[in-house]
């Protein structure tokens, strides 16, 4: 008998009605279904699923399902970290790049009983920002981000382990793991990466230079970033896109692989490329068909 547990996230549409089918889904094949006890009120139809706190739950479940988008899927690893559970997402956000599963694919969590599902075991970054006595832990699935406010540019180093890979100018810097590979450090001009590598990016967020370029790292390596702004600068970092965290000059951020792993379900071997083709090729492939149809009509 499997323990589900079940994260939702209502800011997103449509994540009520989702969850609640989900739990009947679950239950009808046997499954034992959790939430959190903040939650009673809006599953209180649902007579069979128990309830307690989520962070304590998640070490004794089999899986978690996060309801929403990538966001939800990061907080909700965040929770799980020293977890043996595998982490399940159903996307009722926008883009959805994380999840296994649409709204209109339940169908697909009898899977989950008769373990005809792929697991995906991803690397975590873990964060100490030091300085005058102080520690600040972070934890990050998908990338640790150290910028400047309003876009300004400012001049940082970084090292891997002692050696200084390069001083720079630019707006900041990501480091991030495969998986956040296809998150900002996309957008910054990074590579794709299969998520079950193990490694470390770091790639300059608009660098002031032509030639630089970003670079793969062995996760075995320590990354340290410091920089030289001012306080007027407004240096911050933050990590998998939680609220930003201040970082005085004096201060330095040492990156690592973390111990820890987290174990993402997928229904097919080929979920990531299936994502990258339909997920992040939109623009290249064009208009989707429904709207040349409606443009066309509006035309003529």
């Amino acid at each position: 008998m499997l323990n589900f547990l079940i994260y939702p996230n209502f800011q997103k549409p449509n994540a009520l009605p989702c969850a609640l089918e989900v739990c009947r889904k679950l239950h009808q094949n046997g499954g034992i279904v959790f939430i959190d006890e903040a939650y009673q009120t809006e599953f209180a139809e649902l007579p069979y699923v128990k309830y307690g706190n989520f962070s304590s739950l998640a070490h004794q479940t089999d899986v978690v399902i996060a309801i929403g988008g990538d966001g939800t899927m990061l907080r909700c690893a965040r929770q799980m970290i020293g977890s043996s559970a595998r982490l399940l997402g159903i996307n009722t956000g926008h883009l959805g790049f994380m999840a296994s599963l649409e709204t209109n694919q339940l169908d697909e969590l009898d899977k989950l009983f008769t373990g005809e599902y792929y697991r995906s075991d991803r690397i975590l970054m873990q964060a100490v920002l030091r300085g005058e006595g102080k520690k600040v832990h972070f934890t990050a699935l998908n990338d640790i981000v150290v910028s400047g406010l309003y876009g300004k540019v400012f001049d940082f180093t970084v090292m891997a382990d002692n050696a200084v890979i390069g001083q720079y100018r630019a707006d900041g810097v990501v480091c991030s793991t495969p998986t956040g590979s296809t998150a900002y450090a996309l957008s910054a001009g990074g590579p794709l990466m299969e998520p079950e590598l193990s490694c470390l990016e770091i790639t300059l967020i608009c660098p002031h230079s032509l030639f630089n370029r970003p670079l793969l790292l062995s996760s075995e390596r320590s990354i340290t970033i410091r920089h030289s702004a001012d306080c007027s600068r407004n240096i911050c970092l933050s990590a998998d896109g939680e609220p930003p965290v201040a970082f005085p000059a004096n201060y330095s951020l040492e990156i690592r692989k973390s111990k820890h792993t987290i174990a993402l379900i997928s229904m097919k071997n080929s979920s990531f490329f299936d994502s990258v083709n339909k997920k992040l090729m939109q623009s290249i492939k064009g208009v989707p068909e429904e709207v040349q149809i409606q443009t066309r009509g509006d035309i003529s």
